[in-house]
């Protein structure tokens, strides 16, 4: 007997309950947070670097699930992908065979980075940085893994080991024993690395988290200092690889950088599956896989599945035909540069940083004072509520998603889909600068929102 199941009919008679059901049954924190700022849309379909909602409305997505919809939502190549491996019907995850997809995928990705050698697929970005994390200790034989402050490499345990945001490790010690040091600083790395005991250094060439870049040089001199020490350089590329910052990865930014593990994931799910891989040399890997007794010491339930094989192949496919790595390089440097040439004009606006579709504005404090005096109140209640200012009336009076870069931050991070072109850059530039006029005008909707804002955050004190 064939049981039915019609997922149609389903989210027709339910779907209308996805609030309800989300604050009774998940995180209940989520719809909470929604309502308070006005986030608590519907959205009923989406299609490239839009939404639609009930009525008709498109909402431009300046955000891509943060980062992972690298080709914009149901790209029609990665859809018929999927179509066509769930037809084949394949003998998948027997565990005791070698199926073709992992090896073709692992071939593709390895080309755009000849320096490595070996791929492990896993099914996150967290768990990508675990497989470098572990593959690095096993490889060195040391135990200390260093990392930059304010750095995001995950939420698991040993990627929340090397997280440098306190609010995320607050309450699930211990953790491994790991060690921040600043983004830049060579002679605080030489110094760790100096003890002996640190097998690598794990870094975002740029930092999710406030979208700060690594310093010209940086890397390339981590790198050789970190190899003299007998240590490795993890680039984490979860965000950035695959073309968000106008190269295949962040690092290729600088000449000469070789890292020894790169972290990949998000952008290559072409938001359908989820995977990750941790992309390295070939002597980490033969070092971790040194025997046959040794073959399932480091694995995945899920990895190598054939749904995130079929689906990273497309996309790899799709940023080759449809020269996606230089449309991010070129529609970032367009839309970071008429933003930039608005901070003279606003005094709200103090900074608009970023490489490629990755860009961070960043907001300060102002110099009228009765700019500053309204300023001063938002501190005091919360950092950061400014920029929250901002991201409210992008969406709910531009049907723009925005999002701030990471809490007690005055920064928006903007990270499209790596598709959008001239028409978005526009859209969003006016939506920007109309929000920001209503700012420095100093009343309306935007302030009213603000006290709004204060009033909650200090009754979560």
């Amino acid at each position: 007997m064939t049981t039915e199941f019609d997922l149609g009919a389903l989210l027709a008679e339910r779907g209308a309950e996805r609030y309800e059901l989300h604050t009774r049954y998940l995180n209940h924190q989520l719809p909470r947070m929604l309502r308070t700022i006005g986030f608590d849309k519907v959205y009923e379909r989406a299609e490239g670097a839009y939404f639609w909602d009930a009525e008709g409305n498109d909402y431009l997505d300046m955000l891509a699930g943060f980062g992972v919809m690298g080709l914009g939502r149901h790209h029609p190549v990665v859809r018929k992908a999927l179509h066509d491996v769930l037809d084949a019907s394949l003998a998948d995850l027997t565990r005791f065979d070698c199926q073709p997809l992992p090896g073709l995928l692992a071939e593709r990705l390895l080309s755009y980075s000849p320096h490595l050698d070996r791929v492990f697929f896993g099914n996150s970005g967290t768990e990508a940085v675990e497989g470098a994390l572990k593959f690095a200790r096993y490889a060195t034989g040391k135990p200390r893994i260093l990392y930059c402050e304010h750095a995001f490499h995950g939420l698991t345990t040993g990627s929340l080991s090397v997280n440098g945001e306190d609010g995320f490790r607050d309450g699930f010690a211990p953790l491994l024993p790991d060690t921040a040091v600043p983004l830049g600083d060579l002679d605080a790395l030489e110094r760790e690395v100096r003890k002996g005991d640190v097998a690598a250094l794990i870094v975002e060439p740029v930092q999710g988290k406030g979208v700060y870049e690594a310093p010209p040089g940086y890397l390339r001199a981590a790198q050789e200092l970190l190899h003299r020490h007998k240590a490795l350089l993890i680039a984490d590329e979860v965000q950035t690889g695959l073309g968000r910052t106008g190269r295949f990865y962040a690092y290729q930014h600088e000449e000469g950088v070789e890292p020894d593990l790169v972290c990949v994931a998000k952008a290559l799910s072409g938001g359908y599956v989820p995977v990750g891989a941790t992309v390295g040399k070939d002597w980490i890997f033969k070092k971790v896989y040194s025997s046959m007794d040794r073959v399932l010491v480091h694995s995945a339930s899920f990895g190598s599945n054939a749904q995130a094989m079929a689906a990273g192949l497309a996309v790899l496919s799709v940023l080759e035909s449809d020269r996606v790595v230089a449309n991010a390089a070129a529609t970032g440097e367009a839309l970071r540069s008429r933003l930039a040439a608005l901070v003279d004009k606003y005094e709200l606006l103090a900074e608009v940083r970023g490489r490629g579709l990755m860009i961070g504005i960043e907001f300060g404090r102002p110099r009228s004072l009765r700019l500053r005096s309204r300023w001063t109140m938002l501190q005091a209640a919360r950092k950061g509520l400014f920029a929250q200012m901002v991201v409210v009336p992008l969406l709910q009076r531009h049907r723009i998603l925005t999002q701030v870069s990471g809490d007690h931050l005055e920064v928006i991070k903007l990270i499209p889909p790596l598709i959008i072109g001239e028409r978005e850059v526009d859209r969003f530039v006016d939506a920007f600068t109309a929000v920001m006029d209503d700012a420095h005008e100093g009343g309306g909707l935007l302030w009213d929102f603000g006290r709004t804002l204060v009033r909650q955050a200090m009754a979560n004190r």
